[in-house]
């Protein structure tokens, strides 16, 4: 017979994981997202590389327009739209240099240092060639047009080689002036005639090809520093964006266990009640079963069930509505009153405007059983203990009072749990804006108060 069991695909380990987070609970999520935070490396977001690549650029080609507005450069719209083709390409070669970089980010300074240092060399060089073949179409038309300005005529013969010559002085300049290109300076060197011109007295001046293709280079190479200073300005910027986003994802991640480290406080403060409260409610099962009252001790398991299905149900360390805060200290009271049948009152005065304030789980439950332990089991009078909260501006006020003999001095102490508990919660919870105060009452009872911020539940 075959297997009937589904085979164990790609969907079902997607339900296998959301089963997973949904078992860890909110704190567990909470941990787990701070593992998988640490585990995902810090990168700068694509659009903040995008801006700063187009930010260095374009303050590069406004400054650049700018200067060759200032100077007066021969055929300023053509050099204009020429000049706006080289800074979009070096927008792409620069780009193309990030997923290097990302490659880089987890690396030392100085292994980032040394490949920037290589890899922007041939980067810049290309820049310096595209800059070069873009600005070519328009080079003798600028040189000719400078060449006319200072009374000069340039021309290039078939050899390649730069003719300069002085122009008629009655042959107008403007008719030789034609198209555009980037300036181009003189040769520094002085230049010197033929051999051929020598014998004929020809005044023109000849530059060889060699010379002009020297030139060139010259200019190659000086273009390309400067892109090479302009790729290694960006390169420094995105060491800087990827610093300074590692820097946020470590707070981040700071800020995430110190969450989940103030959850686990409060998890631990918690759980230290059920026992107690556990601890002390079977003692009081144990004298009703001794004593023979079967009947009381089933009405008490069945409480004491109905207290923990409730208690258990939510996350330990979750704040809950005062409303189902006070429901589980009432069933505590149930439960306690199978103990205390004549003597035992409650009271509850909560108004319906604070029912679905915030409050910690389990809060008020250390001093409510305190006030059982040491005002009600010690006299055989009846005794009232009255939950009641009021709200004082922005401040919740949640007290617990009964009438009995009231505590005894040490009992502020906490007895390791009780009073102690509660204000360790608080603290961890609301630091310095909530605090607990107890004390006799006027009536000769005990009163414990506890006020914290008024925060609404959900």
């Amino acid at each position: 017979m075959k297997d009937c069991w589904p085979s164990k695909g790609p969907s079902t380990n997607h339900a296998d994981a959301s089963m997973k987070r949904l078992a860890l609970g909110p704190r567990g999520r909470l941990v787990q997202m701070v593992m998988e935070d640490e585990a995902t490396p810090s990168r700068v977001p694509a659009r903040v590389v995008i801006v700063s690549v187009a930010g260095l650029w374009l303050a590069y080609f406004l400054i650049a327009t700018l200067r060759g507005w200032l100077v007066g450069l021969e055929l300023y719209d053509a050099l204009l739209w020429r000049r706006a083709l080289v800074i979009a390409c070096s927008m792409g070669v620069t780009l193309a240099l990030w997923p290097l970089l990302r490659l880089l980010d987890p690396r030392p300074l100085w292994e980032k240092s040394m490949a920037v240092l290589l890899v922007a060399l041939p980067a810049s060089l290309l820049l310096a060639l595209i800059n070069q073949w873009v600005f070519a179409s328009v080079e003798e038309q600028a040189t000719a047009q400078i060449g006319a300005r200072e009374g000069l005529r340039i021309r290039s013969d078939e050899a390649g080689n730069l003719l300069v010559d002085p122009l008629d002085r009655d042959e107008d300049p403007v008719s030789v002036q034609s198209g555009s290109a980037p300036p181009i300076v003189p040769p520094p060197s002085p230049a010197i005639p033929t051999i051929a011109q020598q014998e004929q007295g020809d005044p023109a001046i000849t530059i060889d090809a060699e010379t002009r293709n020297d030139i060139r280079w010259r200019q190659l190479v000086d273009v390309a520093l400067g892109r090479y200073f302009l790729l290694l300005a960006w390169t420094a910027l995105y060491f800087a964006l990827v610093n300074a986003e590692q820097a946020r994802a470590a707070e981040r991640r700071e800020g995430n266990y110190r969450r989940a480290a103030k959850a686990a406080e409060l998890r631990s403060l918690r759980y230290q009640v059920n026992p107690h409260f556990l601890f002390n409610t079977l003692n009081s099962l144990s004298a009703l079963v001794l004593t023979g009252k079967a009947q009381a001790a089933e009405r008490m398991i069945q409480s004491l069930s109905g207290f923990y299905r409730r208690s258990l149900a939510g996350d330990p360390s979750a704040e809950q509505a005062l409303s189902h805060e006070v429901s589980q200290q009432q069933l505590y009271l149930e439960i306690e009153a199978v103990r205390f049948p004549d003597r035992l009152r409650a009271q509850i005065a909560v108004p319906d405007s604070l029912r679905h304030a915030s409050v910690p789980g389990m809060i008020l439950q250390p001093l409510v059983e305190n006030a059982v332990r040491y005002g009600v089991a010690p006299v055989s009078r009846p005794v009232t203990i009255r939950i009641a909260a009021h709200a004082d501006g922005d401040v919740l006020v949640l007290e617990v009072h009964d009438n009995g003999p009231g505590l005894p001095s040490i009992a502020d102490k906490g007895f390791g749990i009780g009073l102690a508990n509660v204000r360790d919660r608080l603290a961890a919870r609301y630091g310095d804006q909530a605090a607990l105060s107890a004390g006799p009452a006027s009536d000769g009872g005990w009163t414990a108060t506890i006020r914290m911020p008024l925060e609404q539940h959900g």
